[in-house]
């Protein structure tokens, strides 16, 4: 698993069965995700579909930054992502914490 399924694959699906998850975080949001197997996507979850597109596109409302294998790490729930944002691993920028505890719910 890599952070581009996570992304392109298993969230959209997550949302696809949940659509009340996009629309309580309603807000779009970019990854900056370094390493093997990273990129950078764009999560628009003010649609109803088409969530997830490659690249920064657009306003964001928060930027996340971590790396692949943290990232495959916290959705494997082998990692804590509030553990890792205090260790410094996940970061939020701008630092919204109702944003990012909704986030948690997709992600996690």
């Amino acid at each position: 698993m890599t952070a581009g399924d996570i992304i392109e694959a298993q969230i959209p699906e997550l949302l696809k069965a949940k659509p009340e998850l996009g629309k309580d975080i309603n807000a779009v949001i970019h990854f900056n995700i370094s390493g093997e197997g990273g990129g950078t996507w764009t999560m628009d979850l003010t649609k109803d579909s088409d969530w997830v597109t490659k690249g920064i596109n657009g306003e964001s409302k928060m930027t996340i930054t971590v790396s692949s294998d943290d990232f495959v790490k916290i959705r494997e729930k082998k990692l804590n992502a509030q553990m890792a944002a205090m260790q410094g691993k996940l970061k939020f920028k701008p630092m919204d914490m109702g944003l990012a505890m909704k986030l948690a719910k997709l992600l996690g």
